[in-house]
């Protein structure tokens, strides 16, 4: 999948996540978070959480939604024979369910990072099965302008076609002296 593909795929919800998990509930989870490089084998889930999310964007619009955050850390001691299979994840998502519902609509993140790749929050892309584990894909956030992808500007005047543009070359003032409107000492201007 292309870059651009990833940018224009819409976020996978946890209602969608959590049904996907369902049903390969056998096979080792596993995580790529760059080309090539996965999460190691002895990942532990630390935490889940629930985000909701009230911001104004630049055009002075309120926007609002929530995340689920799946947080993963791997141990500094290696463990070797440890896998976690599909169905130990489930069993710490029902775990956290009991305790907090989870929104079905949130957008999932997955947060990661090792002394080797910054952590960072990152959206499920392609999910693959491949004989006995089923990695997930994880591609980047990518900050948006929401203003522009609504066709409006910044709100910074009424005038603005980019919140993002170069900004307005503004006139130049020029001073015209006008010998009866100057300003001269014993005038009385000032």
């Amino acid at each position: 999948m292309s870059q651009s593909d990833q940018e224009l795929q819409a976020p996978v919800t946890w209602g969608n996540f959590k049904k996907i998990l369902e049903q390969n509930p056998d096979l080792h989870l596993q995580f790529q978070y760059a080309e090539g490089k996965f999460v190691d084998s002895s990942y532990h889930i630390t935490e889940i959480k629930q985000a909701p999310i009230v911001s104004v964007d630049c055009g002075g619009q309120m926007n609002s939604w929530t995340e689920v955050i799946v947080q993963l850390w791997e141990p500094s001691v290696k463990e070797a024979e440890r896998s976690m299979k599909v169905g130990k994840a489930l069993k710490i998502v029902n775990l956290v369910e009991k305790t907090l519902p989870l929104n079905p609509n949130a957008t999932v993140k997955i947060e990661f990072g090792n002394s080797r790749f910054d952590t960072r929050q990152m959206y499920p892309g392609e999910f693959r099965v491949d004989n006995e584990t089923f990695t997930v894909n994880l591609v980047p956030d990518f900050t948006q302008c929401k203003a522009l992808s609504r066709n409006q500007s910044c709100g910074t005047s009424s005038t603005d076609t980019s919140c993002c543009g170069p900004a307005p070359v503004k006139e130049e003032l020029k001073l015209v002296e006008n010998e009866s409107a100057s300003c001269r000492p014993g005038s009385g201007c000032c």
